[in-house]
């Protein structure tokens, strides 16, 4: 990493000499402007509006527009003389909770890195930051800006994240915030249960950007001279209008199955006209279910039964056929004497 300021945390009486990095870094990737014909890069030229004339950077100066086409132009000199702090110092103001600092004011983050011999007095607020679970407030001057800060702790460096001023952060102003809903506690509950179904720790490793994976992907094919494949995109079906504690009470067993955890039985939140619907249809489903290999069984079952009494009743024909045989013999003898 590359110091991009050096100065001083004035801690009490104490100066503490720092290096300041940047902590974070944007892993976009990014694209030049370029002709679409050959692929020549895209030049912008710094033109004047008024002479049309080329303009160098020394040749720039600031100008703030008061309307009506007229501009204020300041120079160096004037931002000299604004009361500026010294902009090689980081001035600790007070030490706060750090729940009291709402992270919508965060804004950028720096690395703090002792410098020279300044080891000692940095590792003593690192650990005295560390032990009274306190960050610090201080003011900042980065790129002729006065800028609020708070300096706290993260494996072991002094971090320094820059903060917005409170009139730069805006007030809601949304019409439904005056609108008078009310949230049924059956609704509320099942709401919580949903949240209690998806709880864990974040941890930041488990997510990637799928985004950037993939344009990385054409990108190297490109180079590669290979053919680009696109995955795939499952559609989902478009789901069916439900009540709102039906999508929760959907949404509460889909997490529990994600976790492969039983389904919640017995109470709870109150069934609805569509949750019962579904309910019934799946009762009648698996009691259908149930009753046919029953009967598929029963009749097995009763198969056998069947051919045995079958084969009794052929068995006793046969030998009432042979009882009766000799009778018929010496009928038909006493017939043919008697003739």
């Amino acid at each position: 990493m590359r110091a991009i300021w050096k100065g001083a945390v004035s801690f009490g009486l104490v100066s503490i000499a720092v290096k300041l990095y940047s902590a974070t870094e944007e892993k976009d990737i990014r694209f030049h402007q370029v002709h679409r014909e050959d692929g020549g890069r895209i030049r912008y030229k710094r033109t004047c509006s008024v002479c049309g004339e080329e303009v160098t950077y020394d040749d720039i100066a600031k100008g703030y527009d008061i309307g009506g086409g007229e501009m204020v132009i300041l120079t160096d000199e004037d931002f000299a003389e604004l009361p500026l702090t010294t902009s090689h110092a980081i001035d600790v103001l007070e030490f706060v909770p750090a729940e009291q600092v709402d992270p919508i004011l965060y804004n950028k983050a720096y690395f703090l890195e002792p410098d020279g011999a300044a080891t000692k007095p940095y590792v003593l607020l690192r650990d005295a930051l560390t032990d009274s679970e306190r960050v610090a407030i201080v003011k900042v001057a980065l790129r002729q800006r006065e800028q609020l800060a708070t300096l706290r702790v993260r494996e072991g460096v002094l971090l320094l994240n820059t903060m917005l001023w409170p009139d730069e952060v805006r007030t809601p102003d949304f019409g439904f915030l005056d609108e008078d809903l009310k949230v049924r506690p059956p609704e509320l509950a099942m709401a919580s249960s949903l949240i209690d179904s998806m709880a864990g720790d974040f941890e930041p490793d488990a997510f990637t950007d799928d985004y950037r994976a993939a344009l990385q992907e054409v990108i190297d094919a490109k180079v590669e001279g290979r053919e680009v494949v696109q995955p795939e995109e499952v559609e989902e079906a478009p789901a069916a209008a439900v009540d709102l504690m039906a999508a929760l009470k959907a949404s509460v067993e889909r997490a529990r199955a994600a976790r492969g955890e039983e389904p919640a039985r017995g109470g709870g939140a109150e069934p609805t006209p569509i949750s019962s619907a579904r309910s019934a249809q799946k009762a009648a489903a698996q009691k259908k279910a149930a009753k046919a290999p029953a009967k598929k069984t029963a009749e097995k079952k009763a198969a056998p039964k069947k051919a045995a009494a079958k084969k009794s009743a052929a068995k006793k024909t046969t030998e009432a056929e042979k009882k009766a045989a000799p009778k018929k013999t010496a009928a038909k003898k006493t017939a043919r004497k008697t003739a």
